[in-house]
């Protein structure tokens, strides 16, 4: 086994044990070849996750190996560390990393995280949440094309309530539209927000996007998983690596790149680069914060339209006005 390697970060050492074990195979990229990437892309990286609660997806002998997913951090930590208490959804609490600096995020490298899922909310501020996530999810036969397509009129239904979109890659299949909230409402109105965005967009587009939840309704159309945004969700994170054989990176684009963008082209080996060339799409988008009240007032159109909210995960209570968790075709018929 090779000697470890210290990165000197944030005011304290951080080992990177076992660098040269092969994390990603299809380039034979490292555990050290990794936490550069991180490194190289810490700027932007911080400027979106920095100071949220992590949920840690675990792959100590690399991409394609057992994994797990860590929302506890072990007992045994630096002193330095940070964590914050988290919930689910049943009210169980742990102990999460806090992305609070590079160090941070190269000490979770060493244990074997590859990617990180990030909670919608700052760890000194729970209460409110801050980023509202349109996760554009491609049904079965859905192809790249339509998923450009359905992203492109999300960006253009936004605009028209004046509110600013930005985009990034999945990683994987999807497409990510995020907005930066003022730090005003829970995450239950969230949610709300994002219900009501899908449901405008289904009407809209009827035969491109969907607001059903229910698998066997969506057909070969863009799901907009609005429970993305239930509270104490997490979603995969920008400039975060996924445990794929490529290592292919959830990448912030701009809106021009998303005709010609090929999502598996972003690796931890194309990354840095592009970021050096053109910099952080998402700059500045902390310091332009929108509002959801133009989305809550179509979601309270909506509710005294005669609709009921739409249905929650299923490891969440039973939420009020919500419809029966059960699929239609299981329904019970009068």
């Amino acid at each position: 086994m090779s000697e470890a390697v210290v990165f000197t970060t944030d005011g304290v050492d951080v080992p990177i044990t076992s660098p040269d074990k092969v994390f990603f195979a299809e380039r034979a990229e490292t555990k050290l070849d990794l936490a550069r990437y991180y490194e190289a892309v810490a700027g932007p990286l911080l400027n979106t996750i920095q100071g949220r609660p992590l949920l840690l997806e675990r792959y100590p002998a690399g991409a394609g190996g057992k994994s797990w997913f860590q929302k506890r951090v072990p007992k045994s930590v630096p002193p330095w560390l940070k964590t914050t208490v988290v919930s689910t959804p049943n009210g169980t609490t742990s102990d999460a990393l806090v992305a609070a600096d590079l160090a941070h995020i190269l000490w979770a490298v060493n244990l074997g995280c590859l990617g990180f899922h990030v909670w919608p909310y700052h760890a000194d501020t729970p209460e409110v949440t801050d980023e509202l996530r349109i996760d554009l999810d491609p049904s079965p036969g859905v192809e790249f094309a339509q998923l450009r397509e359905a992203a492109g009129l999300t960006r253009d239904l936004l605009g028209e309530l004046g509110i600013e979109a930005h985009l990034k890659t999945s990683g994987s299949r999807g497409l990510h539209v995020y907005v930066r909230l003022a730090p005003r409402w829970d995450g239950y109105q969230v949610r709300a927000g994002a219900v009501a965005l899908a449901r405008e967009l289904e009407r809209r587009h009827p035969g491109l996007i969907t607001a059903k939840w229910w698998k066997e309704e969506r057909g070969s159309r863009v799901f907009v998983d609005f429970n993305q945004n239930a509270p104490h969700k997490t979603v995969f994170g920008a400039w975060c690596v996924r445990p794929r054989a490529g290592a292919q990176v959830s990448t912030p684009i701009r809106w021009d790149e998303l005709g010609t963008v090929e999502p598996d082209g972003l690796t931890i080996a194309t990354v840095p680069a592009l970021v050096a060339e053109r910099g952080d799409p998402w700059a500045g988008m902390n310091e332009r914060p929108q509002s959801l009240e133009p989305l809550l007032a179509w979601s309270r159109r909506d509710l005294d339209g005669g609709l009921m909210d739409a249905p929650w995960p299923p490891v969440y209570p039973k939420q009020p006005g919500e419809p029966p968790r059960v699929a239609p075709s299981r329904a019970k018929r009068p």
